[in-house]
């Protein structure tokens, strides 16, 4: 049988070794976003294409877009999007060079999620408000 490890160098450890970091939960976090923003954006295509579609089809995307589970979905797609698009500001200071120490890095990563769920709040509070 072939040596799995010529050399002799070291393994890497398994995934259950390593203690998980909120800078590790958060960069998880963002790849699943960026996926939920896929499906999301394709549920938006398909009202905006009801939308064009008439008013009988428009209607019916309407009422499952506007029951409880369809505004649910809305929501989470809000939160997504500005999570993913707060991940995407913290990766870009990142490759400044700027807070990249582990204290700063680690509170930059806590002000993603507060931030992502405070706008996502705001935008849901003002929109259920206004309209």
């Amino acid at each position: 049988m072939a040596d799995a490890n010529p050399g002799g160098r070291p393994l890497s450890p398994h995934l259950q070794i390593y203690k998980p970091l909120f800078t590790m939960v958060m960069s998880i976090l963002h790849r699943i976003t960026g996926g939920a923003l896929y499906v999301g954006t394709l549920l938006v295509v398909w009202w905006l294409v009801a939308a064009a579609s008439g008013p009988e089809y428009f209607d019916f995307a309407n009422g499952i877009m506007g029951s409880f589970v369809g505004r649910l979905v809305l929501f989470g797609y809000t939160w997504a999007l500005l999570h993913h698009m707060l991940g995407g500001v913290r990766h870009f200071i990142w490759d400044t060079g700027a807070m990249l120490d582990v204290p700063r890095a680690q509170m930059l990563a806590k002000l993603t999620l507060a931030g992502s769920l405070t706008l996502t709040l705001t935008i849901w509070i003002v929109g259920t408000l206004v309209f």
